[in-house]
């Protein structure tokens, strides 16, 4: 039995009972630059928790300390900086040789109860959510008062269909307040949520259900980006054609479109409407896993990282506040999207732990125009942002004017985060839009480290900031650099392998169902060590990440594994194999390059194969996986054992073909030579389009 669902009506009625005016903007924010900046250079030491130790004077004393005593620094900060309900009796149980990470034991938590709960009777009127929807100019403020009935109702209405402690919520949802009511009212009543990027296709939003065997999905009828609609529900419903594991569609309506109900659909906003604005939260044990995030790997198949309620929250609740040198009452504004890391750590968790007023932004850097991200500053007063180098470059192509149109005084810091930013784009960072005055914080971290790992920490006023460089690792977390023998390099101006040597709160635990693939991918390379995955130049204590050691692309900060764009590719009845492969590219950071090998007898043109292909990519994976070139190729460089090496497929992507090294091992070194000639015509090709 099926039904339409449609009108705008049901969402205007729901999305209005917890508006605000932009009046009530939270009033501790409208701090001046000067006495921020004074309030800084006073401070010797951003952790008061520590201000008693009479060793402890400077940021170099922390930092020693906390790497000395890890469990005596963590424990402190996690005592003070969250709500218990029962305070842990031990805080750390970690063996890294067996990916064995346990924070905070027996400790009793709730991460929506320090997100919203603890900051209701000092700042329930405060902001916390600012709703930056797709056009300009129709923001909508949520309170913490509003986003706690939210978080309360949404979760009664999930205990009414079923669903418990323990079970797996997937959340496709726009970028919304409702989205982060979804994820926190998950963690209200003990469910783990997975939040699927809603730009995914069906396939790759299947494979992720079925892996977490999630009997609940959270959507929209479609979601609103850069002009666009974007049917939500109507790949769901393909997704779910697929998935036998799923028992209910909680539909939320964005914007009232028309949308086929189905038997397993539930209309949340109706059903919100009529919930309970109370719901006891659960309480759950410090190493329970808070929400699984998939991300790809090198194996073709992506990965469920899974991270605790206590760990994590308490490293990003500290990240956010000292990476950042975030102020009460500051407007935190990190660009990206809830269903990635980042936008789990610095939209949502982070900055509600911290009682922050923290933005959604819906829409893409370029829309109406090269102008919205600065549009957006200046209309909303932000104190921080928080994007992409590949945001960054794509606007930098755009030139000055679109920047040096709108207010940026506002500006604090200007954060960057995904792949390594290039020295160009950071002097442009730091020279044009923050006119030379505000701390650019470039940093380094993954969706297995729960938050920032490296970066400049400006809360230290004597810290130097180098452009291009992530610089320092943050409080407890311990670097080393591997060589190729195996052994860790202690001198100065060095390369190597990046590991981490002692466990951090926010680690991650697991991945989802496959402990033996967690400890094998991190922890088996260098026995002891966390491997990253990447490599690094350390010059004068400073770091630099020189890219990754594998075959896991960064694509416009999404990582990639080249086995999951292969394995898409080599089911086009043209293909006989394929190996992808990243190279340089001035926008995404690292683009894709496809080294096609076709069957026998294929007479189809090039052009209508990339076209094929790259609509094959697009639906399986996402539009940002389609490959920027492609080569069609003899065959590929094999060893005699059968091993592909990509080192040569990567040297001539990245037109890097003087010195290709040793390729006597080559069961047919003349393939080569054909590959790099006709590399140029598949770039050219690449080009013209």
């Amino acid at each position: 039995m099926c039904a339409t669902m449609g009108s705008a009506r049901g969402f205007m009625k729901i999305s209005s009972a917890f508006l605000t005016s932009k009046s009530q903007l939270p009033k501790p924010r409208r701090h001046q630059m000067d006495t921020l900046r004074n309030a800084r250079a006073v401070s010797s030491t951003p952790f008061p928790e520590f201000a008693d130790m009479p060793g402890i004077k400077s940021h170099e004393d922390l930092r020693k300390f906390s790497l000395e005593q890890p469990d005596l620094f963590w424990g402190k900060l996690a005592e003070s900086r969250l709500v218990w309900q029962q305070s842990f009796d031990k805080v750390s149980d970690c063996d890294m040789a067996n990916g064995y990470i346990r924070w905070f034991l027996n400790g009793k938590i709730n991460a929506s109860v320090n997100c919203v709960d603890r900051h209701l009777k000092d700042r329930g009127d405060q902001v916390a959510l600012i709703w930056d929807k797709d056009e300009p100019g129709t923001e909508e403020f949520y309170t913490y008062r509003q986003l706690h009935t939210m978080v309360n109702k949404m979760a009664n209405v999930f205990k009414q269909h079923g669903v418990k402690k323990g079970d797996r919520i997937a959340i496709y949802l726009p970028q919304s307040p409702m989205a982060v009511a979804a994820m926190l009212a998950c963690s209200r009543i003990g469910a783990l949520h997975t939040v699927v990027f809603a730009g995914f296709s069906a396939e790759a939003l299947a494979g992720r259900v079925i892996d977490a065997q999630a009997e609940t999905i959270i959507t929209a009828d479609q979601g609103v980006r850069g002009g666009k609609f974007i049917e939500l529900k109507k790949t769901v419903d393909q997704a779910v054609e697929k998935c036998s594991c799923v028992k209910r569609v909680f539909v939320y309506q964005r914007t009232g479109g028309d949308v086929t109900m189905g038997k397993l659909d539930i209309p949340l906003d109706k059903e919100m409407s009529a919930a309970s604005e109370e719901c006891e939260p659960v309480m759950m044990d410090s190493a329970d896993t808070l929400f699984l995030l998939y991300t790809s790997g090198s194996t073709g198949k992506p990965k469920g990282v899974s991270h605790s309620h206590g760990g994590y929250l308490t490293y990003t609740s500290v990240t956010f506040k000292h990476v950042f040198d975030y102020k009460d009452g500051d407007i935190f504004g990190c660009m990206a999207d809830i269903g990635w890391i980042t936008g789990h750590s610095y939209v949502v968790y982070g900055p509600l732990s911290n009682g922050a007023t923290t933005l959604l932004f819906e829409s893409t850097p370029v829309y109406p125009d090269p102008g919205r991200y600065w549009e957006t500053v200046q209309r909303l007063k932000l104190d921080h942002i928080y994007l992409s180098p590949t945001a960054l470059r794509s606007l930098l192509k755009s030139g000055d004017t679109w920047v040096q149109k709108y207010d940026r005084s506002s500006l604090r810091t200007l954060g960057c985060v995904g792949e390594p930013l290039n020295t160009e784009a950071w002097e442009w960072y730091y020279n044009v839009v923050g006119k030379k005055r505000c701390d650019i914080i470039d940093t380094w971290w993954q969706t297995e480290t729960g938050g920032i790992c490296i970066s400049p920490r400006p809360s230290d006023p004597g810290a130097e900031i180098k452009p291009a460089m992530p610089m320092r690792p943050f409080f407890g977390i311990d670097l080393a650099l591997v060589n190729e023998k195996g052994q860790v390099d202690e001198g100065d101006d060095v390369r190597g392998a990046l590991c981490i040597k002692k466990p951090w709160p926010g680690l991650a635990t697991t991945i989802y169902g496959d402990h033996q693939r967690f400890i094998d991918t991190y922890f088996k390379p260098y026995p002891g060590m966390y491997f990253t995955g990447d490599g690094a130049h350390r010059k004068n204590t400073y770091y630099q990440i020189t890219g990754r050691m594998d075959d896991v692309l960064n694509v416009t900060g999404h990582r990639l594994g080249t086995a999951e764009i292969e394995d898409v590719l080599d089911d086009h009845p043209a293909t006989a194999e394929t190996a992808v492969v990243g190279f340089p590219h001035d926008i995404k950071g690292e683009g894709v390059y496809a080294y096609i090998v076709l069957k026998d007898g294929i007479s189809t043109p090039f052009a209508t194969l990339d076209v094929e292909m790259k609509a094959l990519v697009k639906n399986r994976i996402a539009s940002y996986a389609v490959p920027d070139v492609f080569q069609y190729t003899p065959s590929l460089p094999r060893t005699r054992s059968g091993k592909i090496m990509r080192r040569i497929l990567r040297k001539v992507a990245a037109n890097d073909t003087d010195q290709l090294g040793d390729i006597s091992t080559l069961a047919d070194p003349d393939i080569v030579k054909v590959i790099i000639k006709h590399s140029k015509k598949a770039k050219k090709a690449c080009d013209k389009k």
